[in-house]
């Protein structure tokens, strides 16, 4: 349903919704936008949008773009948009609108001009269903591009990271490593010391990076920039123009 992204990109899928996806895939881009880069950001599809006098709008995507000083209109950022903070293939169900795959193709292809690179943010993890056919992984698949895997340190994580490593894996979708967001800074519970470590010996996967918990700007409950300077800082270990670049 997509082709190949034409530039170097990343994709940042989660294990889980909710676990910080957003927060991480802005900290990529604001990096790369700091490094010179001209950067495109994509959200393909958004549920729990918010109605706005020109139609919903995803706040996640609002916080993608900001971070990366985008030009780019919101609704190429995220060409698909539900109201109901429900899977993608459910929400279009619900709203009778379906994914529109042309609206996506079309998006990626626009941004991709005159950018050097794109971050495109996966919807909750990679085996949420799209539509009635398509998973997210089927997306990080078709584009062909190093995927990141955001996990929660807390106890569960090496399970579902683990798990949703091997998933991409058995579709040769490259992983180019896992952040792990929200570390406790102080008093570290023995799940979140050890848990690292682990999804590294067990997965055979870097950790590229950890990102502490820390206090992110709200309005209105959605995250604005600017990005706490403790995550920026996690998140610039990591060179991530080269980490987007062919094998």
């Amino acid at each position: 349903m997509l082709n190949p992204l034409a530039i170097p990109g990343l994709v940042v899928t989660g294990t889980d919704t909710g676990v910080g996806k957003t927060l991480v895939a802005g900290a990529i881009a604001q990096w790369l936008r700091a490094d010179g880069r001209a950067v495109a950001v994509c959200k393909p599809a958004a549920t729990g949008c918010v109605r706005r006098r020109e139609g919903l709008v995803s706040e996640d995507a609002e916080f993608l773009a900001a971070a990366a000083d985008s030009a780019h209109p919101l609704d190429l950022v995220c060409p698909c948009r539900y109201l109901e903070p429900l899977a993608p293939a459910i929400a279009a169900q619900r709203a009778g609108e379906p994914l529109d795959w042309e609206a996506i193709a079309r998006s990626i292809r626009l941004m991709s001009r005159g950018s050097q690179i794109m971050v495109v943010e996966g919807v909750g993890g990679a085996m949420v269903p799209m539509d009635d056919q398509f998973l997210f992984i089927d997306v990080m698949q078709w584009l062909g591009v190093p995927v990141v895997v955001v996990a929660r340190p807390s106890l569960g994580t090496i399970n579902h990271t683990l798990l949703t490593v091997e998933a991409l894996r058995r579709r040769n979708i490259r992983v180019a490593g896992v952040v792990i967001n929200r570390y406790p800074p102080d008093q570290t519970p023995a799940a979140e010391e050890t848990s690292p470590r682990a999804i590294e010996k067990w997965g055979k996967v870097p950790i590229l990076c950890v990102v502490p918990e820390d206090k992110v700007r709200r309005r209105r409950g959605a995250m604005v920039p600017p990005i706490p300077a403790a995550v920026a800082a996690a998140v610039a270990q990591v060179d991530w123009w080269e980490l987007a670049q062919p094998a």
